[in-house]
This record gives C-alpha cells, structure tokens and sequence, in this order.
C-alpha cells in the first residue's frame, strides 16, 4: 500500500497531477480543492493517498492531510459512492465541510457535490452520521503537526511533513483542537457520538471562535433536554 507520495510535482491536469519521486513519475488523481492547493511544475510536494486497486486498473488518489483521507475512505464505503463521487463531494465541500454537513444532517450541503443526487446525498449522511464525531476529532489532533510544503524548494521534497490546505477554512487550527476537545468532553458526559458532533458542529457555526469551554458550554445549551 502506497500511503504518502513525496516528490516534485512534474505536471498539472484537470483530475491529476504527476509526482516525480526520484526518477519515478507517479499519477495521483485529487480533487478541485485539492488541486487548487498544490504548487505549480517543479516544486515540492507531498501528499497522503489511497491505493484503489481493480482487476484491470491501478489508482492512486491524494490528499493533503489524513482528515482528508480518512473521509474519502468511509464515503466509498457508502453504496452508491465510488472514488469519483467521493472526490466530487470533498472538491465542493472540504474535509471540515463534509464534517460538519454530515454532523449536522445537511444533505442538501453534500448534494451540492457534482454527480451526487438527494437520494444518495440523504444515504451519505445517515450511514455517517455516527463516524462524524471521531473524524473531527482526528482534526483537532493533526492541527498541530504542521507545516506547510507549499513552495518549498526540490531539495526538501522528501520531507516528512505533508502539505496543508492554503484555500481559506472555515476552521482554523486552534479551532479544531477545541472542537476535538469539546467532543471528548461531550463523549465522557455519556452523549452519543451522533449528538455530540452534531451539537457541537452548530455551536462553531453559530460562533466560529469559540474555545473549548464555550464550545463546551453552547453544545450542552443545545443537548438540553426541550420543556
């Protein structure tokens, strides 16, 4: 299993670029976002991915951190989603936006993906609804290993640290840390995974800043039991 790529990015096409990797040109299909993130010809880069294999083809898909990755693996484990329907989906919405589309039950959010209909927008987030909550957990634990390769020159491209996303997000680092924070906080309170993520998702959209213990403090608000 290929799980990481480092190396110099040779070429940019629509769905895929190609990463030389000492002499070893390999072809790594990524999304819109994904694409949009990642240097020009002859710089550095590095990317996790996913190995698809089939009977008569060889895939491999990349990503620029593991939330990213780990998405992409339970939406094609979803009936109905293939890879292309899965880099579709994280192109329109992002990790932290599939995080929170899927918390919150907002399948209108993943139908905006292109090539997803309801039907299986609406199957998406009920198959995921509970893994939400440990995907934005594992978030909050990658915010702090690092940084970014973007620009860096050749001689680095065989760097440990994988490169992150430079599209503006909804969440900035510090954040994830305390949504991650908050969800275990949520968890050893006895709420369900499901719940947690979901009450959680909208305390951040209604307060985008909040710590840990407003986050804490605005979930329980909405768990709280309706008179």
């Amino acid at each position: 299993m290929i799980g990481k790529i480092a190396g110099r990015l040779d070429y940019r096409a629509d769905d895929h670029v190609l990463i030389d990797v000492r002499g070893v040109g390999y072809l790594v299909y990524v999304s819109d976002r994904t694409l949009q993130a990642l240097p020009g010809p002859g710089e550095a880069v590095a990317l996790y991915t996913e190995l698809l294999v089939r009977e008569d083809n060889l895939q491999l898909f990349g990503f620029t951190s593991l939330v990213e990755k780990e998405w992409h693996r339970l939406l094609t484990s979803v009936q109905g989603i293939g890879a292309k329907a899965s880099m579709a989906v994280l192109g329109a919405l992002g990790p932290d936006g599939v995080s929170r589309a899927i918390a919150l039950g907002d399948w209108n959010a993943v139908k905006a993906a292109k090539g997803v209909g309801p039907k299986t927008a609406q199957r998406i987030v009920l198959e995921l609804k509970d893994k939400a909550a440990s995907v934005m957990a594992m978030a909050g634990q990658g915010s702090a290993q690092g940084a970014s390769q973007v620009g860096a020159s050749p001689s680095e491209a065989d760097a440990d640290m994988v490169i992150e996303p430079t599209a503006p997000a909804k969440t900035p680092a510090d954040n994830a840390a305390a949504q991650s924070e908050a969800l275990s906080a949520l968890g050893n309170l006895g709420y369900g995974p499901g719940d947690a993520a979901s009450a959680v998702a909208t305390a951040l959209s209604e307060e985008p800043g909040a710590d840990t213990a407003t986050l804490i403090r605005s979930a329980l608000k909405l768990l709280a039991p309706k008179s």
